[in-house]
């Protein structure tokens, strides 16, 4: 597979559609959440991002919760962005795709004037995030049958 691929906002209806295919091969398919929970109420308001490859195939995508969405989950602070959902199909694993994502994801939050983004981990992936900079904190606890952690960084 070529590494050659871009991040953008998923600002088309085609791109969000991308971002939930993206979402159902990786967590529904591959890791076996129930796609009941896997989509919610928040996919409404929030940020989404996708990566897509020079050839149109999409790669991967996140997505960022802000104002009451995101104070909903990381207890309150509206100043706070929530990243959620990163998920990277298969093929583009070790591209530097999640870590692209990520950085766009703070590149919204930033721009929305955030101080800070909260994410819920899983822990196989905690040294992904602290490589990005993020700090694990709280006790592990289970999400969709999956122990995560919560991480935050400070932009």
């Amino acid at each position: 597979m070529s590494v050659g691929y871009v991040v953008r906002v998923a600002e088309e209806s085609a791109d969000r559609e991308a971002c939930f295919a993206v979402r159902k091969e990786v967590f529904v398919a591959e890791q076996g959440v129930p796609e009941d929970i896997e989509y919610d109420a928040y996919d409404a308001g929030a940020v989404h991002v996708l990566a897509v490859a020079a050839d149109g195939i999409p790669l991967g995508t996140g997505r960022l919760l802000h104002g009451e969405a995101a104070a909903a989950k990381n207890g309150g602070d509206p100043a706070v962005g929530s990243l959620g959902r990163l998920a990277v199909t298969r093929e583009a694993r070790g591209l530097g795709v999640g870590a692209a994502l990520v950085r766009a994801i703070e590149e919204a939050a930033r721009g929305r004037g955030l101080t800070a983004v909260d994410l819920h981990a899983q822990t196989h992936a905690l040294g992904f995030y602290e490589r990005l900079g993020y700090e694990a904190y709280g006790p592990e606890f289970p999400d969709a049958g999956m122990p995560h952690r919560a991480m935050r960084r400070v932009l």
